[in-house]
């Protein structure tokens, strides 16, 4: 068998797994996506609990039965008006990828017949020279292979000609490393599984407990500009931020945006978007203004991680498509704008079993509170020995300018709780009895804790991973991030503190001590041990940074050092021991994601120079001159006809002239300054690149701008034609 026929079949089962809970997270599916219950009505029973299997275990179906399903799907798809099907995959470039085929293919001279067999189906082989492998295989080795996610439905996109049928699928390498998002989460999903389930089955009332998923919502920030002011922005259309601009006299100072009345075209937009999201079945549930002007959020219904994270990637094309329908373009970076809000994508993160329960809802029993508490614990330990993973998860130059800017989480990673729980475990360290609330008061005990509400905790803005009542919003993501990466890390960091809870109390146990005892005595000395990790108050405050820093915790604002802890050798030990990540796999992501850094700032830089040569410097000297002429002319009609100039109004026009002048030197020289240093980075190593990108020309770039921006607002309107932000956030 060749390496093409065991790929077909025998890519680790761990690699198509999925794992699948009859809760019914999110019940809906669109009138456009190849359901589960589709399927069901267009196969064969033997081969649709094959498949059933297939999600289950990991228990690869047959090529009869894959022909079987593929034929299924086609005759749906083609149904539905599709001609042509791909296999939809997240390449590490962070967005989607896909080749088109066509149905149709040769049966003989002069006749064609509609081809899809239950090979294409489960595997693809697109080019995968052009895609980064960050140097898991050389340029020339241009073969890679897409494999079918069997858990994720296939769904149709829709242009104005036509439809094509999209079938999620993994990117392996020849060799069958992972060149995608996809692959890695899936990976987490089973390590977690595992995890989770092993845990729980040490309390009593869990022992029907086969499958623990994690369940996502990612709240999706955004911005609408209209796409005539976009078109005249070099800046935008190149790096989807503004370079230059000066800002709008009012902002978002009046907070009268946040949750204010919808404009119509804004709202009319917002009912397409949800129109065509329904189809694919994605369930947009929340939609409103956000802080900034023109800034908005949509939210879905949490969801399977997997189904989550492709839905998110599938939500964000819609919004481009669909804003340009309605002469608009929608903005995906976390700072598009300087001096107002930028956008993340609060990340909500939580864990089901197939029982129907949330292992972070507090529960209303002394039972529910102790696997609610231990879980918990586990929650906080991976925070506490990790966060620089979660630092890195969310590393991009977009995120740079948004971290710690008084809008988003600092890159101090914390965990908020909320006062009752904050109460509850320093008890628990403490070991003492004590009222816990008006509402519910209970003895504290060995096995007999507090109730807990839903709704135990206040919600914390300003903290990167926050408990919100069932779940936890990490808040740190990027709004243009894919999801995938976060994920993955979160699941497998927390699979391993769930494993090493579930060995502590056994340990404890050993002692021949009361269950409830042994619990108890694990989450404390955890509690004690994750204690500078909590964190309840204002983390914009400078007295946090302080606060933080005395506790030992790390503050990374440099993308380039945030990423260099994928490659340490603990955290490579902890991805290969949950094969999530092999070693390769990990240190390859380090280098695309460091290259992926030092592209997006010299785009950026590139852009600003001729942004700057041939928008801002011509306005410039055009009012230079308009300036001087003037200055000139009085000071002629002065000497020649004695012309009456108040001395200080005359010297007033000379001090404009000069700062004029001035800001014209600065943002030129600058500006050369910023071309030469980019000459001299060629010759250095990415990781070196980076770390002068950082410290140099980050600052170099505002410098020009602040000098940009300076003549922005008093050159004449009708002498630059940069749109400004008041036109761009107001009009």
């Amino acid at each position: 068998m060749n390496l093409r026929q065991n790929l077909l079949f025998k890519v680790k089962s761990i690699e198509l797994k999925k794992i699948v809970s009859p809760i019914p997270v999110s019940t809906y599916f669109g009138q456009d996506t190849f359901s589960v219950e589709i399927m069901q009505k267009h196969v064969s029973k033997n081969t649709f609990q094959a498949f059933q299997v297939w999600i289950a275990e990991g228990k690869t179906i047959s090529l009869a039965q894959a022909k079987e399903i593929a034929g299924a799907m086609k005759d749906w798809a083609i149904a539905k008006g599709a001609t042509y099907y791909t296999h939809w995959f997240q390449p590490m470039t962070g967005l989607t990828a896909e080749k088109h085929d066509s149905f149709i293919s040769f049966s003989g001279p002069g006749k064609v017949i509609e081809k899809f067999s239950g090979n294409k189906l489960i595997q693809g082989e697109p080019d995968a020279s052009s895609f980064p492998s960050g140097g898991i295989r050389a340029t020339f080795e241009a073969r890679g292979y897409t494999a079918w996610d069997p858990s994720s439905p296939a769904f149709i996109i829709e242009s104005t000609l036509g439809k094509t049928l999209c079938i999620p699928t993994i990117f392996i390498s020849y060799h069958g490393e992972a060149l995608d998002k996809k692959l890695p989460l899936l990976r987490s999903d089973e390590a977690l599984n595992k995890a989770a389930v092993g845990l729980l089955k040490l309390f009593e009332h869990n022992k029907g407990v086969k499958k623990v998923i994690s369940t996502c919502g990612a709240e999706q920030e955004y911005f609408l500009i209209d796409k005539h002011y976009y078109n005249l922005r070099q800046d935008l259309i190149m790096t989807g931020r503004t370079l230059v601009g000066a800002p709008s006299p009012k902002g978002q100072q009046l907070e009268d945006q946040y949750f204010g009345t919808i404009k119509e075209r804004v709202l009319n937009y917002m009912f397409d978007v949800a129109a065509e999201a329904y189809k694919l079945g994605i369930p947009v549930m929340t939609r409103h203004n956000e802080v900034a002007p023109h800034q908005y959020e949509f939210a879905p219904i949490f969801e399977e991680s997997n189904l989550a994270a492709d839905h998110n990637q599938l939500l964000m094309e819609l919004m481009k498509k669909i804003a340009l329908r309605h002469g608009l373009v929608c903005l995906f970076h976390e700072k598009p704008f300087a001096g107002i809000n930028g956008s993340g994508k609060h990340l909500n993160w939580s864990l089901a079993d197939d029982q129907g329960n949330n292992l972070l809802n507090p529960g209303n029993t002394p039972e529910d509170n102790l696997q609610f508490l231990a879980v918990l614990s586990a929650v906080l330990r991976a925070v506490y020995l990790h966060g620089d993973l979660l630092r890195a998860s969310v590393a991009l130059a977009g995120n740079e300018h948004r971290l710690g800017a008084n809008e988003a989480p600092p890159a101090i990673i914390s965990v908020f709780l909320g006062q009752q729980l904050d109460n509850i475990l320093n008890m628990i360290e403490k070991g003492v009895k004590s009222k816990v609330s008006k509402a519910d008061i209970m003895d504290f005990g060995i096995g007999r804790l507090p109730t807990l509400s839903k709704d135990s905790t206040d919600r914390n803005r300003t903290s990167p991973f926050a408990f919100t009542g069932a779940k936890f919003e990490f808040r740190a993501v990027g709004s243009s991030q894919n999801i995938s990466t976060p994920i993955a890390i979160i699941n497998t960091i927390i699979a391993e503190s769930l494993d090493y809870v579930a060995a502590e109390i056994k340990k404890a146990m050993g002692t021949k001590k009361d269950f409830n005892a042994a619990v108890l005595q694990v989450i404390s000395k955890i509690v004690k041990e994750t204690k500078d990790i909590r964190f309840e108050g204002n983390n914009y405050s400078e007295e946090w940074v302080k606060e933080a820093r005395r506790r030992g915790l790390p503050n990374v604002s440099s993308t380039a050092q945030a990423l260099e802890t994928l490659a340490k050798k603990d955290n490579i030990a902890l991805f290969e021991k949950y094969k999530v990540f092999s070693k390769e796999e990990l240190v390859a992501r380090y280098h695309i994601w460091i290259h992926m850094y030092n592209l997006t700032l010299e785009i950026e830089a590139n852009t600003l120079n001729e942004m700057v040569n041939a928008s801002v410097v011509p306005a410039g000297y055009k009012y230079e001159r308009l300036l001087a002429s003037a200055l000139d002319k009085l000071v002629r009609l002065k000497k020649s006809v004695g012309l009456k100039v108040n001395a200080q109004a005359l010297n007033d026009k000379k001090i404009h002239l000069t700062q004029v002048v001035s800001s014209i030197y600065y943002v030129r020289r600058n500006t050369l300054l910023m071309v030469k240093l980019l000459e001299q980075a060629k010759k250095l190593s990415d990781k070196k690149r980076a770390e002068l990108y950082f410290s140099q020309l980050k600052p170099l770039m505002e410098h020009i701008r602040k000098h940009v921006d300076q003549l922005e607002c008093v050159v004449s309107d009708d002498a630059w034609d940069l749109p400004k932000y008041r036109e761009m956030l107001f009009i």
